[in-house]
């Protein structure tokens, strides 16, 4: 088994949106940013707090993504109960494909 970064972050990321996982994975992380104990010791100037702005910078970009993911489902919820359950309503909501063109 070969390891890279792009294999741990998928990794970390799968177990993240596992919902059963989820609160665990965020607990670890933040216990490892304040533990004095890590991968690269953060008493080396830089270098030590490399692996915590890495791993910080992760849990904020994919917690973020999650929230706004879930509030869009929950958006995307209320918007087709709203339209069933009013009567007479159309949804004319569509989408379109705009190219865009430099203009000098």
């Amino acid at each position: 088994m070969k390891f890279s970064i792009q294999s741990l972050y998928t990794w970390y990321r799968d177990v993240l949106r596992n919902p059963k996982y989820r609160w665990w994975v965020i607990l670890g992380t933040l216990v490892y940013l304040v533990s004095p104990i890590d991968i690269l010791p953060d008493f080396i100037p830089v270098v030590g707090q490399i692996d915590d702005v890495f791993l910080l910078t992760l849990l904020v970009s994919e917690v973020s993504g999650l929230v706004i993911e879930g509030w869009k489902a929950r958006k995307g919820e209320v918007g087709t109960e709203a339209s069933n359950t009013s009567e007479g309503s159309t949804s004319s909501a569509s989408t379109v494909d705009v190219d865009a063109v430099s203009v000098k």
